[in-house]
């Protein structure tokens, strides 16, 4: 799972040290991979109905509340560097992302059913044509008396 704290503070350092926002899009990406990892993970723990401890749980709750602080600065260093409408169009661009994320993953799920599918109707009529040849070998030996 990508930092998202890490990746914040390589975007504070680098405008900071004057760089334009287009210079460190990549961790600005890494950033908001990593807020969406936490979200997941926050929820995974939250639903799961084997996590018992409720310290894992609080501790997802901590790290998403300390991301939504730290988008909430990244949203203000992007305000301040490229106006408001350039944090809308980061925002788009990040729901897109999403999208497409989710598309690939149900995909990749849809296409790993299908394969299970594959292997349990080949591997079934394996089995059934086995069963039938020995039955017909059992049956043809019986008739020849070699049973």
């Amino acid at each position: 799972m990508i930092d998202p704290f890490t990746a914040l503070a390589a975007v504070k350092s680098a405008v900071a040290a004057g760089k334009e926002l287009v210079n460190v899009t990549k961790q600005i990406g890494e950033f908001f991979d990593g807020v969406d990892d936490l979200r997941a993970a926050h929820e995974k723990k939250k639903n799961s109905l084997f996590s018992g401890s409720d310290e894992n749980a609080m501790e997802t709750f901590v790290n998403l509340q300390r991301a939504k602080d730290a988008e909430e600065e990244l949203r203000q260093i992007v305000i301040a560097t490229r106006g408001f409408s350039a944090w809308g169009e980061l925002q788009a661009i990040r729901v897109q992302a999403r999208k497409d994320r989710k598309a690939k993953a149900e995909a990749e799920r849809k296409r790993k059913a299908k394969m299970i599918e594959r292997i349990v109707i080949y591997g079934g009529a394996i089995i059934i044509v086995t069963i039938m040849l020995g039955i017909t070998i059992v049956i043809i030996l019986a008739k020849q008396g070699r049973l």
